[in-house]
């Protein structure tokens, strides 16, 4: 069974991406940790919020995969970290019948399950992830 060893991050969807993360900025002293850019536009934020809180900012209408299937603006997701590697958790939720929906994204080591009201709960390694390499 994967164990649970973190909050990877919270995920939300807004209305307006850049006034979120300014207000974040302005409370909390956020900073931008990653971001998705599709045709010059910012689709997806993460900011750090100190304390090793991540804040995945998404701008609703992103067209971002790995989203809840209808993203309701203030609606959040969570992103667990598990210990090990994404192969020996999924061999584990296999064996328990759980099925995986969708496997590791953007060569990050993720992949994401359903819920017990057919939502979608994503899991990540607990692994040094390169932040060059974009969002899942």
């Amino acid at each position: 069974m994967p164990q649970v060893v973190g909050i990877d991050h919270i995920a939300i969807t807004m209305s307006d991406l850049e006034a979120t993360c300014a207000f974040y900025d302005r409370l909390f002293g956020a900073r931008t940790h990653l971001e998705r850019v599709a045709d010059g536009k910012v689709q997806v934020r993460q900011i750090a919020l100190g304390g090793g809180a991540l804040l995945s900012v998404h701008q609703a209408g992103n067209d971002v995969v790995l989203v809840g299937r209808q993203p309701t603006i203030g609606a959040g997701d969570i992103c667990l970290r598990c210990e090990g590697s994404m192969d020996s958790a999924a061999e584990s939720l296999r064996r328990h019948g759980i099925e995986i929906i969708a496997g590791t994204t953007n060569n990050r080591t993720a992949s994401t399950i359903r819920g017990t009201s057919n939502d979608r709960l994503p899991l990540r390694a607990d692994l040094q992830i390169n932040t060059q390499q974009g969002l899942a």
